[in-house]
């Protein structure tokens, strides 16, 4: 069987280590759910070789600044990013919003999202509580150590207290859909989130678009302005990739690819994993030059 290949005919192959000169466009620090700070991410992609690292944190562009500064002692480029919780319809789709240059923007924008995800972290904590597992908000506030709370920080602290073996007993259990002490997210539409995403002067992607990642999806989404669809991921199947690589080139997309890294030091989702080639970097870096001379002429 021949290897399957990416959006400009690249090899693909998951489970490599990180080549020299490599990127990898998806990354999460403890700004959010993952488990390394930004200046430990920053160090394990120099580690792994890589040229480039996005640091794209739920909700939050809290881990930007830090992964920048500590970049410079590396010769990694950061590039400034952010996975944003979307619906379209009842559907929920990640997006990833990439080269941002108006964090601040983008932050006022999820301020109310941040006060959202607390609150439904309260609420999940009450349906725990009455089920009998005593867990409190103060424990999974302090697992999210001031970055965005989510379901993770929460089965983080139901396993600290003993009431579950791992994050997926703790999912299976009490945190996973359909299950006792599940609480939806509030919605942010993925035409809104797009436009969100552009204000702040990036490109709009949508990670690991799966066996969702279909033409009856991104022709709408290319409609509301979608810039790219991620090619590689750990998720992905060979078939995957094939699918959404045709994708992005009849529709004049972006191509995009990472690890979806949260702190894994082996497995699928090490930094660097995908091989992501640079190529793609600079196919996203013209779109973004391209917007960013539209902006001003319009200005």
């Amino acid at each position: 069987m021949n290897e399957p290949t990416g959006a400009d005919g690249a090899s693909y192959t998951r489970t490599a280590p990180a080549a020299a000169g490599s990127v990898d466009l998806h990354a999460h620090t403890t700004a959010s759910d993952g488990a390394r700070s930004p200046l430990e991410t920053v160090t394990a992609a120099a580690g792994a070789g890589l040229a480039a690292l996005a640091i794209t944190d739920h909700d939050t562009v809290g881990g930007v600044a830090a992964a920048i500064a500590a970049a410079a002692a590396f010769g990694v480029r950061i590039v400034p990013g952010i996975e944003l919780s979307v619906f379209d319809g009842d559907r929920e789709v990640h997006l990833l919003g990439l080269h941002l240059d108006r964090l601040e923007l983008i932050e006022d924008a999820l301020a109310d999202i941040r006060d959202a995800r607390v609150a439904r972290a309260v609420t999940i904590v009450g349906k725990l509580n009455a089920l009998g597992v005593p867990v409190t908000v103060e424990a999974v506030l302090a697992e999210a150590a001031g970055g965005a709370v989510g379901r993770p920080h929460v089965a983080r602290a139901i396993i600290a207290g003993g009431w579950a073996r791992d994050q997926r007993d703790a999912f299976d259990r009490y945190l996973g859909a359909g299950r006792p002490a599940n609480v939806e997210k509030r919605r942010l539409e993925l035409a809104e989130g797009i436009r969100l995403v552009h204000e702040a002067g990036g490109i709009a992607v949508v990670a690991h678009p799966g066996p969702d990642g279909r033409r009856e999806f991104v022709e709408p989404a290319v409609a509301m302005g979608l810039d790219g669809l991620e090619v590689r991921h750990p998720g992905h199947s060979a078939e995957d990739v094939r699918r959404i690589a045709a994708l992005v080139r009849h529709f004049d997309l972006v191509p995009s690819g990472g690890s979806d890294w949260h702190g894994a030091a082996t497995g699928p989702r090490v930094l660097g994993s995908q091989l992501v080639p640079p190529e793609w970097l600079a196919l996203q870096d013209a779109r973004v030059a391209a917007r960013r001379a539209e902006r001003v002429a319009n200005a």
